[in-house]
């Protein structure tokens, strides 16, 4: 199945785009000063013309040979830079992009217009793909589990080792590449929106309580063709883009996360037909999948909700098998917490090295 084209306003940037741009006409001696001011950090160049189009990378390798083989620190830049360079522009696979530089060990990828004008780069020290995904994160629960801390404050928002729960679920999909971020609100909501202002995190406002899946008809500017819904009241490893290569390959409709979850019985469980005895099973054990609250989805699924009705995800997932849509799941190998109740909050706040774990056992 093909991936969706690129936008780049979609990809994450590098701190400061400006300070790898050289023009063509410069020469080695500008570009090894230039160079010499990014120590410390990713230290190439990229050549664009007059126009800012992309003309190829120089690094302070390919300026040490051209010395060597006789270039003066007079000459221009344009002579010596690496070409093709590899970059990611409109119409190109994204995702597939950032894995083949990646696997190339290109640290800074050039994203480009219409017109070859680089325009952002991918830090790809700090992201790990780019998955051409939506993501919403559902937020507008009460929390009421976790009373009275969440009488004035939004579940999302409770501090987890320091940081508000939200906050890790958003950082670890930007990592995964995804820029195109919304969040359903509701209970304390202007709490929420006052925290993501000026983010680029978008808050959908529900006009009610609407189930997890219900505020999915409010949520208007969805690009990609695919998207994952998630609770903001998780912390979890789960590889988004496992999850999303599987989704992708399946053709599934809809791919739910699942938890592996173990049922112990204590006793010995009968038998029997009827009220005859047949054998007895000693203390037997359970193995299920458990959902974990995290969906990928076609965006043609969003068209099944109507806006205003009441939608948990179990009735959205059990809709689409009455279609006979594929519907698959996901296996969870790593972390998983659901902070439903004061203990969970605990052991999520001490698993990220905050106070609450540790005051409980002073």
């Amino acid at each position: 199945m093909p991936h969706p084209s690129v936008s780049p306003h979609q990809c994450a940037p590098a701190a400061d785009t400006a300070r790898h741009l050289i023009r063509a006409g410069a020469t080695l001696r500008e570009a090894f000063q230039r160079l010499n001011a990014l120590s410390g950090g990713t230290m190439t160049l990229f050549v664009t013309d007059a126009e800012g189009r992309l003309v190829g990378s120089l690094t302070d390798g390919d300026l040490r040979r051209a010395i060597i083989a006789s270039a003066t620190l007079a000459d221009s830049v344009e002579g010596i830079c690496r070409r093709p360079c590899m970059s990611v522009a409109p119409g190109d696979d994204r995702y597939r992009r950032v894995r083949q530089a990646r696997d190339k060990g290109i640290q800074l990828l050039p994203v480009t217009d219409g017109q070859g004008v680089v325009v952002s780069l991918l830090d790809l020290r700090t992201l790990r793909t780019s998955l051409p995904l939506d993501a919403v994160l559902m937020a507008g629960g009460k929390g009421e589990r976790l009373r009275p801390l969440t009488l004035d404050c939004p579940k999302p928002l409770l501090p987890v080792g320091g940081r508000p729960i939200i906050d890790y679920n958003i950082e670890e999909l930007r990592a995964n590449g995804i820029r195109n971020i919304f969040v359903t609100v509701n209970y304390l909501k202007e709490r929420l929106i006052g925290h993501f202002a000026g983010t680029g995190v978008r808050c959908v406002e529900e006009p009610r309580r609407l189930g997890t899946m219900g505020s999915l008809a409010y949520v208007d500017g969805l690009e990609e063709d695919n998207l994952v819904v998630m609770n903001s009241d998780l912390l979890t490893s789960l590889d988004f883009e496992q999850m999303y290569l599987q989704h992708i390959e399946s053709g599934a409709m809809l791919t739910m996360a699942a938890i592996p979850y173990t049922v112990s019985v204590p006793f010995a469980i009968v038998r029997h037909e009827g009220r005859r005895i047949t054998g007895l099973t000693e203390k037997p054990t359970y193995n299920y999948y458990a959902n974990a609250g995290v969906y990928m989805m076609r965006r043609e699924v969003t068209r099944l909700i109507t806006k205003g009705e009441y939608l948990d995800a179990p009735d959205l997932v059990e809709q689409l098998i009455a279609r006979g849509d594929k519907v698959e799941y996901f296996p969870i190998d790593g972390t998983w917490v659901d902070i439903g109740s004061p203990d969970d909050y605990r052991y999520a706040d001490e698993l990220m090295g905050g106070t609450l774990g540790r005051r409980r056992n002073q």
